[in-house]
């Protein structure tokens, strides 16, 4: 489901790898659909190695999707720009043991814009992932 999907530090979004190039990644925006080189000098997250700190452990990102995704029905969540306080809320009711030392207000105002953006974008496929852990197993 998030495989090619990448954060990358500095720019705002999530962007899709398109390509290698001999220094750096192609990728292109989600939100404006704009092409760049994104260079090893930046710091670049894909989506499927994030994890969020929970009381048990780590739970990955792709998990917390598929909870909000659930809650919401397939819409959207809610906006990265609410108060601190309603996304505490909200990252409770989606993933209840999230640690509350470790994950901070920026972190959730993070995941929330990134699951707006896929959900834009119709990459929230959920089935996918698990067609793809079974071809791991």
């Amino acid at each position: 489901m998030l495989k090619g999907i990448l954060a990358i530090s500095g720019h705002a979004g999530l962007f899709k790898m398109v390509s290698n190039a001999k220094n750096a990644l192609i990728v292109e925006s989600l939100i404006d659909k704009k092409r760049m080189a994104a260079y090893a000098s930046s710091k670049i997250s894909s989506l499927e190695d994030i994890a969020i700190f929970t009381e048990e452990g780590d739970v990955q990102l792709a998990e917390v999707f598929k909870n909000i995704k659930e809650k919401e029905k397939g819409e959207k969540a809610i906006s990265h720009k609410a108060s601190g306080n309603e996304l505490k809320a909200y990252m409770s009711e989606v993933l209840p043991n999230y640690d509350e030392d470790r994950v901070y207000v920026s972190d959730m105002k993070k995941v929330f814009q990134w699951y707006n953006i896929l959900q834009e974008n119709n990459l929230l496929d959920l089935e996918e992932s698990k067609e793809e852990k079974k071809e791991e197993e």
